[in-house]
Formats: C-alpha cells, structure tokens, sequence
C-alpha cells in the first residue's frame, strides 16, 4: 500500500492504552539510529577531548532545543499528510522549479556525504582491525553490499528494527561506561559538572561546536527525515484524508499522541547516549591529551572504553563502534533515498501519486547515497574532518527549517491542529536560538 496516498480503506483508529501506543512507536527509533552515529561518537567525543567538561551545556542545549521543532513537523504530517520537502516547497519566495528552502536543503545533503563517508571509512577501519587480512578498502564495499542488500529488499518494518538492535546494543554498553566513570576521581569530578553547565564560550574547537551543534541531538537531516518515518509507519494514512470531520479530528489528535511518545523516548535515548560520549571524551580524552585524528581515531576512541572498563573492554568496543556507525549509515541511507525521490516529485518531475515511479527513484538515490560517500571516504579519507563538515552544513540549515515550521504551522495547518501559545513561544525561542548559533558560527570563521 502507498503510505503517501491518503484513503478512507487505510484508517484506523489509535491505540488509547499506554500499551498499545508502546508498541505504535517506530520512527524514533530509526531517527535515534542516526542520530547515535557520527555526531556522537566522532564529533561529541572531539568536543570534550578538545573543551573539557566546559561545554555540557551545549550538548544539553543540542538535544533539548531542537524537539519543538521535530514534534511540530511530525503534527504537520499527520495532519496534512504532506512530506518535510512537501512543506519546504510551500515556503515563500524565489523558486526554480522548487522553493529555495528545498533547493538549500540540496546543498545540506551534498554536503553530509561527508561524514556517512568518514562513517564508512571508520567501520571499514575497525573491521579491519578484527580482521585484519581484509584491507579497509575491500570492508567499505562489503558494507555497502549488505545495505544494498537490506534497503533494496526490505520495507520500513526492517529498517525499525535493524535501527532498534544496533541503537540499544551500544547505548546500553555506553551509558555503563559513562557511570563508570563518575566513580573514578582520575577522571571526573561533579565541580567540573557544575562549571560545565555554565554557559561559556568555546575557547578552541570552534568548527567542531558548531558541528556538535548540528549533528547532535536532532540535526538538520533528522528534522526532514522524520516526517517520512512518520508517514510510511502509517499515522497520516491511519488518520486518514483531512476531510474536517469530527471523526478525523479525534483520529488526528489520537495518533499526534502517539507521535508525540515517539518523539520523547527517541530524545531519552539520544540524550542519554550523547552525554554518556561527552563526558568519557572530556573526561578521558582531554586528560589524555589524545584528540581523535586521522588514522589514530579509532585507536584514540577506543580509550573511552580501555580506561574506564579496563583493557578486556576493547573488543566490546569494536563491536560498539561497528554498531554505531554503522546505524548512522543504515538510517541515514535509507532516508536519503526516499527524499531524493521526494525531491523529484516536489520538482514535478515525477507524479506524487506513482508510487511504483517513486520507489524506483528511491531505489536508485539508496544506490546512489551509498556510493558517493564510499568515494568521498577513498579520496579524503578523514573521518573526523568528514563528520565536521556534515555538521556545520546542517548548523546552517537548522534555522531555515525553524522558521519554515513556524511558517507553515501559521498558514498551512489545520487551524484545530495549531501551536498553541506555549508552543508557538516555544517554536521561535528554539528557531532564535538555531539562528544565533549559526550565525555566531558564520561570523568567527570569517572574523
């Protein structure tokens, strides 16, 4: 069944157990999938080796500011049934083809090849590793073989619940170690909590914050990609068409609450794991004084693990590290290639209602996605820096999507489905500060 064709047969009313909405949830999980790769475990670990615990406060910033808007955009979907790119495309002012805000975001995802490359790269090395008579090379292409194999082949169902094991697996282990850690005064101290959660400037690390920023927490990518998830699980379908009724009101409301439990379990999940990477990385790597780099980033990493659980934690922290990278990759593959296809629709260059056209285009852009970050890894071949450039693309988009939210939740939402005042105050503090941080970026790098 087309989950993007709104029809009466499809609909289906909520769960009201606490239960049966559990079970409901989905998109977050695979949103969590890649959110819990790079930006944690590359650009997060970075940020702490480099500041110390002084910049907690913005990963907590990072997670926390950003839910508004996805749970907005998630209510928009449900409720019109349109995709994040369908929205864009509604945003005013000059247009080829599509709005300016798509054809930016264009530029964001050319731009995030970058660091699903370094991700690559960095499993390839960590295989490698493990086994190390096959060259990393020859690991990127067995990688992309099995993705291929399970995105051209499977449904949403498979990706839920690839992205479900691979999170969890990880972030379990992580937050252990992160706990660990709390007890070791060698390298922690609640005196550098408290200085952490006191707003200071990043003295050093500039482009890595602004990665941080980006990558952390709910970016730019996950922002567009969720209401794909949202849709293709079925909420907009089991909503059904807007026909204004009470009925179809009540379903809406239903199924936005559902949403809204994804949304906050998903930020648990990723808030957990993110602080957990901030503080071994501030706490082991700065005292260390080994920033992740170059060839030495895996070995660099792996300490995160060696010094808090001891030397017999290394191979659990491949493992890890495969787990976590590799979910990134898997999620943010699969997302690519159904708002690549999107992309052709919104352009009309494909009909919205030739779902056998979109998933050809769909299949193509996952091939396509793959691809060109598997040779972005082979001529740069510099995860960290990859993963740098990904963020800051997406730090630059973030505002863009804030206001288009606002935008389209004033002028294109059903007006019983509207933010109500708490949460439109909430949409332009979150926007504001989405500005501010990008612009504070744009400005230090060419001051």
């Amino acid at each position: 069944m087309d989950p993007y064709r709104l029809t009466p047969d499809a609909v289906r009313e909520p769960p009201t157990g606490f239960l049966g909405a559990l079970r409901s949830v989905g998109p977050g999980l695979i949103l969590a999938g890649a959110i819990v790769g790079s930006g944690e475990l590359i650009a997060t670990t970075v940020l702490g080796a480099e500041n110390g615990y002084s910049l907690l406060w913005l990963i907590l910033l990072s997670c926390v500011v950003k839910v508004v808007v996805q749970n907005q955009i998630g209510r928009y979907a449900i409720a019109t049934g349109e995709t994040g790119l369908e929205g864009l495309n509604r945003v005013p002012g000059p247009r080829l083809g599509a709005s300016w805000p798509v054809w930016f975001w264009l530029l964001m995802v050319s731009a995030v090849m970058f660091p699903v490359g370094g991700m690559l790269g960095a499993v390839g090395e960590v295989l490698n590793g493990l086994a190390p008579s096959v060259s990393v090379a020859a690991w990127v292409w067995i990688i992309d073989a099995v993705t291929l194999a399970l995105l051209l082949g499977g449904r949403y169902a498979i990706i839920e619940k690839t992205s479900m094991a691979l999170v969890c697996l990880f972030t379990v282990v992580t937050v252990g170690a992160a706990c660990l850690l709390i007890t070791d005064p060698t390298y922690f101290s609640w005196s550098d909590i408290l200085a952490g959660l006191s707003f200071q400037r990043p003295d050093g690390g500039l482009a890595t914050a602004a990665a941080v920023f980006g990558a952390t927490g709910v970016g730019a990518g996950e922002l567009i990609m969720y209401p794909y998830w949202c849709i293709e699980k079925g909420y907009a379908r089991y909503a059904g068409p807007p026909d204004g009724s009470p009925a179809w009101i009540q379903r809406v409301h239903g199924w936005t609450k559902i949403m809204s439990l994804d949304v906050a379990g998903a930020l648990v999940l990723y808030t957990l794991s993110t602080v957990a990477f901030y503080l071994l990385g501030a706490g082991v790597l700065s005292k260390l004084g080994t920033p992740p780099a170059g060839a030495n980033m895996v070995a660099a990493l792996s300490k995160i693990y060696t010094a808090t659980l001891g030397p017999w934690s290394l191979p659990l922290f491949l493992a890890g590290a495969v787990a976590v990278f590799y979910s990134s990759i898997f999620s943010a593959t699969a997302a690519h290639g159904r708002i690549l296809a999107d992309f052709a629709v919104v352009n009309g260059w494909r009909r919205r209602d030739d779902y056998r056209g979109r998933l050809f285009l769909t299949r193509a852009a996952i091939v396509a996605t793959l691809l060109i970050p598997t040779l972005c890894f082979f001529l740069i071949n510099e995860p960290v820096f990859m993963v740098k450039i990904g963020g800051v693309a997406q730090a630059l988009m973030l505002p863009v999507i804030g206001f288009s939210t606002i935008y389209l939740d004033r002028t294109r939402m059903p007006r019983t489905f509207r933010a109500n005042g708490w949460t439109r105050l909430a949409l332009w503090i979150c926007s504001a500060v989405m500005l501010v941080a990008a612009s504070y970026y744009v400005i230090r790098a060419v001051v």
